[in-house]
């Protein structure tokens, strides 16, 4: 039976991507939506790359780019680095591709090309790496950065009060517009949360894979969710993003 699956922040840990997917018993049946930042923090990022690039090839996927790849794409065309993007897992990334020839590096660089900023399904659902700011939803959207940064809509959805049903006024009308939301961008490790976190009709997929978390897999239609073991577990005497 097709499954819609939807995986959260990945960072490089190709590991951790392998040992979820074998939990979640995912198959070629299975619809694959990713939320975004595959790249940046472990030592696999051009691996995890590589391994997004053949499941395209065997699934039926929706690849969400997200800031990090961004910024990876950027210097793939270019090759011009910046300081935040280095600190920030770039350099764990740019040494993932060291022997890749330059023939390899472009058909990254074509595959983050193609990959699309959101994704809104059949049933409404909306799945976007972090948010939007417009209240006439993401087609609407001014500044396309948002879709990678944004944070305004993770947090309104956590601070809403939990007795305001959908149909009221006081209902953000951003939220209003999609049965359910899913984004990845903020680890719920920053809430003391280690699984997927819901706020209104909002559901965070980053548990904190980049740094002592582990990555999340869904079934959007029943909820269940499967985890690896702490990522940082799978990489003994890395760092990923953990900078202390």
């Amino acid at each position: 039976m097709k499954r819609t699956l939807v995986i959260g922040d990945i960072h490089g840990g190709l590991r951790a991507v392998h040992e979820v997917f074998k939990k979640a018993t995912v198959t070629s049946a299975d619809q694959l939506i990713f939320l975004g930042d595959y790249v940046d923090g472990w030592s696999q990022s051009a691996g995890v790359m590589d391994y997004m690039i053949a499941l395209s090839k065997t699934n039926d996927c929706v690849f969400i780019k997200g800031n990090h790849d961004v910024w990876c794409e950027e210097w793939l065309y270019n090759g011009k680095t910046n300081s935040t993007w280095l600190i920030h897992g770039g350099q764990e990334t740019i040494d993932s591709y060291a022997g890749y020839d330059e023939n390899k590096k472009l058909e990254h660089l074509n595959f983050f090309e193609q990959m699309p900023y959101y994704f809104i399904d059949e049933k409404n659902r909306l799945f976007i790496h972090a948010g939007f700011t417009s209240m006439h939803g993401p087609q609407k959207e001014f500044h396309n950065s948002n879709f990678s940064w944004d944070r305004t809509l993770w947090e309104m959805a956590l601070t809403m009060d939990k007795r305001i049903q959908k149909d009221s006024l006081l209902f953000p009308k951003r939220l209003k517009l999609f049965e359910e939301i899913y984004i990845g961008h903020t680890p719920t490790l920053y809430y003391n949360v280690t699984t997927p976190m819901q706020g209104c009709n909002v559901w965070n997929i980053d548990t904190g894979a980049a740094f002592s978390g582990r990555l999340s897999i869904m079934d959007v239609d029943t909820k269940e969710y499967w985890q690896s073991e702490p990522v940082h577990t799978l990489y003994p005497g890395e760092k990923g993003r953990n900078r202390n």
